[in-house]
């Protein structure tokens, strides 16, 4: 294999780039490099503007509540314009507007925390608590209630590969896009130009702390309701955990988090999104998380609702759901790099079965595309589904295509093993269609997913287009009433069909994401190589 190497230095010294990855997931990091393999050259981006011309920087950085205000780090350039770089400061103290104005993009440099990390009860003036690990350092007599609001159509990137953006609990992030004007998180080489349809890794991502309950403590113990995790990587703690699975962390909305993933520490790295111990209270609608260089999306912990999930080209699982979480998600496209990827979804405890609240994933209204293995998913999930541990799975009204791969494994461990309800769900796999391991083996696993009972077809013809849309055979399948399952779904909108897309439903996912070789999403939707300029 060549490998092509290049130091890249940006104007105003302000860019460190990043590495390409972590070495656990199949995508090693170069020390700052851009590492292009050319065996088989990839094709050129296409960062056409949406707006019809190229963006020339505003003349100044906007003013904001903050009082450390914005840093205003000179411009910089790459196929779409030149852009003011503004970049904010480490810690936001008091509730913030991100504006949305012609020619700024927002950069982070390194950790930005929203607030300061409130403990894992709300202070009282009775019982000041201090923070010393987010720029925080006198005591609090409350929580610091800051909440980071971006406007619609806002960009934001990483400058270096360690930059990520840390929601502490007792703060809230407010980033509501629209369907034309999604907001944008991502990479300095994305804002240059030099991304393919290849890159992953290059910044950290976006993490959401709260103060729902986990398990596999990291401080005080699930026996005394007192547990506490630390965010995977993070030099210094940033700490999530309570007993309030009522939490709002705040709300996302119409949001795109590109090319995350970045390594933090020996072995650990963020996903595009993170959700630790957030609770219901929180607003995840339409995000989509695109080549993460680890996870699509990782919730520790929790309550997590979350409607429209769009994951293309994650480097590890797609969705990965453990320590207790509690998840519910309905319509999600999970779409693999042909080649790349460990399983679509992933679901555990972390290894502690005895630990409760276990983890339970409903997911109603899935489309899951893996066209192709790769070496990592051979030599960790190996199959496109992989439930193990502490964990309940229920799969519903869902489409499962991979037909070069198993499509479910099933790992037995513990007094109580991981267990999978599956109604009104299709899938076409290889010629070996289950694995099991631990107290399950081929045939358990076939049972729990029960093909030819409660509408579910392990042999499914696919009829798919588009890569993800249903065809004649998927929406031929009668569907599972959702609202059995839990009130947050709905067996809308009609006519009512399995998977995430049918004949007049694919507008949702149109739109506010970005279209690569992976997946395109049509015409309204702008290149994930390029950014968007309206």
């Amino acid at each position: 294999m060549t490998h092509l190497h290049r130091s890249l230095a940006l104007g105003c010294s302000l860019l460190a780039l990043s590495a390409c990855g972590p070495d656990d997931i199949a995508s090693p990091g170069n020390g700052g490099n851009v590492d292009i393999d050319i065996t088989t050259p990839p094709p050129a981006p296409t960062p056409t503007p949406t707006g019809g011309g190229l963006v020339t920087p505003a003349g100044a950085c906007p003013t904001i509540t903050d009082p450390q205000g914005l840093t205003d780090r000179g411009t910089i350039s790459g196929p779409t314009g030149t852009y003011r770089v503004c970049q904010l400061p480490g810690t936001i103290r008091v509730s913030t507007t991100l504006p949305k104005i012609s020619g700024v993009l927002y950069s982070m440099n390194g950790r930005v925390n929203v607030g300061c990390d409130g403990g894992f009860t709300a202070p009282t003036a009775g019982a000041p608590y201090t923070s010393t690990t987010n720029g925080c350092t006198t005591p609090l007599t409350a929580d610091t209630n800051v909440t980071l609001t971006i406007e619609p159509g806002v960009i934001l990137y990483g400058a270096t590969g360690q930059s990520w953006l840390a929601v502490n609990r007792g703060n809230r992030i407010n980033a509501q896009g629209t369907e034309t004007q999604p907001i944008v998180f991502t990479s300095a080489d994305n804002v240059a130009g030099f991304n393919s349809d290849n890159s992953i890794g290059q910044w950290g991502g976006v993490v959401l702390m709260g103060r729902g309950r986990t398990t596999d403590c990291a401080l005080g113990s699930v026996a005394s309701d007192t547990c506490e995790r630390n965010t995977e990587g993070s030099a210094d703690p940033a700490r999530f955990g309570g007993t309030d699975d009522t939490y709002n962390a705040g709300t996302m909305r119409y949001v795109q988090i590109r090319y995350s993933g970045f390594v933090l520490g020996a072995n650990s790295e963020l996903q595009a999104l993170t959700a630790e111990g957030i609770g219901s209270g929180t607003t995840l609608e339409y995000i989509q998380s695109h080549n993460s260089s680890d996870d699509g999306v990782e919730f520790f912990g929790g309550v997590v609702r979350m409607k429209g999930y769009v994951a293309t080209g994650a480097d590890d699982d797609s969705l990965d759901v453990d320590t207790g979480s509690r998840t519910d998600i309905q319509y999600a496209l999970l779409i693999q790099r042909p080649g790349q990827g460990d399983a679509l979804w992933e679901i555990d405890s972390n290894g502690n079965e005895g630990d409760t609240p276990r983890t339970r994933l409903r997911v109603a209204n899935m489309t899951a595309v893996q066209t192709q293995t790769s070496a990592n998913n051979e030599g960790s999930a190996r199959a496109s589904l992989f439930i193990r541990g502490n964990a309940d799975a229920t799969l519903v009204n869902s489409v499962i295509y991979s037909p070069n791969n198993e499509c479910i494994r099933l790992n037995g461990s513990g007094g109580t093993p991981a267990t999978l309800t599956a109604r009104s769900v299709v899938m076409t796999c290889s010629a070996t269609k289950y694995i099991g391991s631990g107290t399950y083996n081929e045939a358990s696993v076939a049972a729990a997913f029960g093909s030819g009972a409660n509408n579910n077809n392990d042999s499914l013809t696919s009829t798919l287009t588009m890569t993800f849309v249903n065809g004649a055979n998927e929406d031929a399948i009668a569907t599972f009433d959702v609202t059995t399952i839990s009130s947050f779904f709905a067996n809308t909108p009609a006519p009512y069909r399995v998977g995430a897309a049918w004949t007049g439903n694919t507008a949702w996912a149109a739109g506010w994401t970005c279209n690569s070789a992976t997946a395109n999403f049509g015409a309204s939707s702008s290149s994930c190589t390029s950014l968007p300029t309206t």
